[in-house]
């Protein structure tokens, strides 16, 4: 195992786990303790994690780790939805967002499909295929939900315009509508939905009911919202009355 191999083991068990401990990554990396701490201290350097005594705990890594092995089935199912809406030629936007990051590995039977994005994941994830026209726009970088925000990133989105926007959320409910834990996530998602003809959420039902830090979007704002088949009866009702449904 090299040095990448183990800082990406250490982080893969920081997300499972929420903490390490140096006997143990030093017994099951098969090294020395000497090297698990220089291991865990590159990590630190880096911001992925805090050091405790014997061993090390997660910073905001953990965050999107988790988000991204959390509910795979329904968030594979509702991305698949959302790329079918996206047809050849196609302009869309993509915010951040474990769900949203997903869609483009549902669009490789497409082509020309013109994608804008402040999503890392989504760059990560759409950079191999060269039948899309991929545009990342620029701005601070936020590693807890790996994505591009703030002025630059603005400016770069109001540069251009979408068919559909896609757009992700911490949660959402009718009185509170969309919400984000940062400012200028929500920043983003409402110039996208302002560059764009539609405008959907893509959330599965875990998310329905809770709040982030700040609401940036009303339900009656938005063309519609793709979610899961574990959305009670009483919010599906509540929400089609708002706002199309799409339940996957």
């Amino acid at each position: 195992m090299n040095k990448q191999e183990r800082h990406a083991t250490i982080l893969d068990r920081l997300a499972a786990d929420g903490e390490v401990s140096v006997t143990t990554l030093s017994e099951d990396l098969g090294v020395s303790p000497v090297t698990v701490r220089a291991a865990l201290s590159e990590l630190e350097k880096l911001g992925y994690l805090v050091r405790t005594h014997g061993g090390a705990r997660p910073t905001t890594y953990r965050n999107i780790r988790l988000r991204q092995t959390d509910r795979v089935e329904q968030k594979e199912r509702i991305a698949a939805a959302a790329a079918a809406m996206v047809r050849d030629d196609d302009r869309i936007m993509i915010e951040a967002g474990t769900t949203c990051s997903l869609i483009v590995k549902h669009l490789s039977g497409l082509r020309g499909v013109q994608i804008v994005t402040n999503s890392v994941l989504v760059f990560a994830n759409a950079r191999s295929n060269p039948h899309f026209t991929l545009t990342l726009t620029g701005g601070q970088y936020r590693p807890e939900s790996e994505s591009l925000v703030g002025p630059v990133a603005e400016r770069s989105i109001n540069a251009f315009n979408a068919r559909i926007a896609f757009l992700g959320t911490d949660g959402f409910s009718i009185d509170r509508g969309l919400t984000t834990q940062l400012v200028e996530g929500g920043q983003v998602g409402s110039l996208m939905r302002e560059r764009a003809e539609q405008t959907w959420l893509l959330a599965d039902s875990s998310k329905y009911g809770r709040a982030g830090f700040v609401s940036f979007m009303g339900i009656d704002q938005i063309s519609g919202i793709i979610t899961d088949d574990e959305l009670a009866v009483d919010p599906r009702e509540e929400l089609s009355a708002r706002t199309h449904m799409r339940i996957v």
